[in-house]
């Protein structure tokens, strides 16, 4: 896959709003931290926000303005819309996803749709679209009443079917996605009890990240409308897996259309390109961390032993390793592609495509060399082994990650000053106000002892 199809004309939008006899439309981007953000107007006035667009103030929405500067107006992108058909409160609803500009009409730079379209302008102009598929990994927990419980909805295992509750609820959700232009390629039962896992359709990276985003909020609902929780925390749950948010990746050249990464002669099917594409995820994997695992929490599931990648290596069927080469399937070399595994589903998918991109555009402008894969179980590992093979790990906690982001010119460079500066300061307040708990694993442990 490559560019996206053309967006439909306004006239086309407004009479499908007619057929449809739709009521309300809800204009929705996300702030910095990837939480969906709507302004609900009457469908009868859409056409006004066509020509004009919505105006809103963002002085309180995360990472956006200060109260000085907090007018600007958002525009819708016309191929986003869709009918809200999953909701059952009466109303006919419709949502279109916008970008954010300026009142002077210049792109918003705390925009994070803005901040992964300036990245994707670089790859363009070196010939090349950007195509990921994320594999978001959810919980189902019950609830009593309005209160969420941490207990799991079922006790079910790695594609058990007999002992998974979440089978009908899954087809629920895939139906409502559906929907949503949403083509769904497989759903099942994940690893830990309570998890789940629903792919879809890989893509261009800005349609892909409309998806992610609304992937999760469509799951949320349609979990509640059974008296469940879909949460996309990373570790819930000790002792069990967490929640990932493993991205596929490939280059499709924009001169042939056929896949860049590519290469039949090499032992792995990579081309050049493809290879310093890796390298450049691999030298900026620290400094990726807190945009693709962005939370505290974060890092409870960036361990060894819960099939979380911590080490900087890769490979093909090494699955402890960050970045993976899947094996495809009868020769077929176009669907070659590279697989990170370290973001998690609470990142804003914008800024982490954006980055991810970023990381193996310096890559391949500075033909950073690939080192050699790692196919051992690097779990196995010691201390030694790691520092003779020189592998580095993740960063073990937030504070650490946003210390590596701080110092890099390439990461920071691609979400902008303004994104940049507003990230770091939210996970810095997080991570100080994480230092400051006193949890109660602390009280059992020591309150009778010291």
């Amino acid at each position: 896959m490559s560019a996206t199809a053309p967006a439909p004309s306004g006239e086309e939008v407004l009479r499908q709003i007619a057929e449809q006899n739709v009521e309300f439309i809800n204009l929705q981007f996300t702030d910095v931290m990837g939480i969906v953000k709507s302004v609900t107007i009457p469908a009868s006035i859409f056409d006004h926000v066509i020509e004009g667009g919505q105006w809103i103030d963002g002085s309180s929405i995360a990472g956006f303005t200060r109260i000085a500067e907090s007018d600007m107006f958002l525009q819708p992108d016309l191929s986003t819309y869709k009918v809200q058909g999953y909701e059952n409160d009466g109303f006919v609803t419709a949502r279109v996803i916008c970008d954010v500009f300026r009142p002077n009409g210049e792109p918003f730079p705390g925009d994070p749709r803005g901040v992964l379209r300036r990245q994707l302008e670089r790859a363009e102009a070196m010939g090349y679209h950007y195509n990921v598929g994320p594999e978001l990994e959810f919980f189902l927990f019950k609830k009593d009443g309005e209160n969420i419980a941490a207990v799991p909805s079922d006790s079910a295992g790695y594609f058990d079917v007999s002992t998974d509750l979440g089978s009908v609820i899954r087809k629920h959700m895939v139906r409502a996605l559906t929907e949503m232009g949403i083509d769904v390629e497989a759903s099942h039962h994940e690893v830990a009890i309570g998890q789940h896992e629903i792919d879809f359709e890989y893509g261009a990276a800005i349609p892909t990240a409309d998806r992610a985003t609304t992937f999760k909020y469509v799951l949320k609902s349609i979990a509640q409308q059974h008296g469940l929780h879909a949460t996309f925390m990373p570790k819930p749950l000790e002792g069990v897996n967490g929640s990932g948010m493993h991205v596929h990746q490939s280059f499709a050249s924009i001169e042939t259309g056929k896949n860049a990464f590519v290469d039949a002669d090499h032992p792995y099917g990579l081309s050049q390109i493809a290879q310093h594409f890796i390298a450049g995820q691999l030298k900026h994997a620290r400094a990726l961390a807190p945009v693709i695992a962005p939370l505290v929490n974060s890092y409870r599931r960036l361990v060894p032993g819960f099939e979380a990648p911590v080490y900087v290596a890769w490979a093909r069927t090494n699955r402890s390793a960050l970045i993976r080469v899947p094996a495809i399937r009868q020769g077929n070399l176009a669907a070659t592609r590279v697989e990170l595994r370290c973001p998690d589903p609470s990142c804003n998918p914008y800024l982490a495509f954006a980055a991810m991109l970023a990381a193996g555009l310096d890559g391949i402008e500075n033909q950073i060399p690939l080192q050699e894969p790692v196919e051992e179980n690097l779990y196995h590992f010691t201390e030694d082994d790691l520092t003779r093979r020189n592998i580095p790990t993740l960063p073990s906690t937030l504070g650490e990650a946003v210390a590596e982001l701080e110092s890099s010119e390439v990461v920071r460079g691609a979400l902008g000053e303004h994104v940049a500066d507003r990230l770091i300061e939210a996970q810095k307040a997080e991570w100080n106000a994480f230092r400051l708990h006193v949890s109660q694993w602390e009280r059992d442990r020591y309150l009778s002892i010291y």
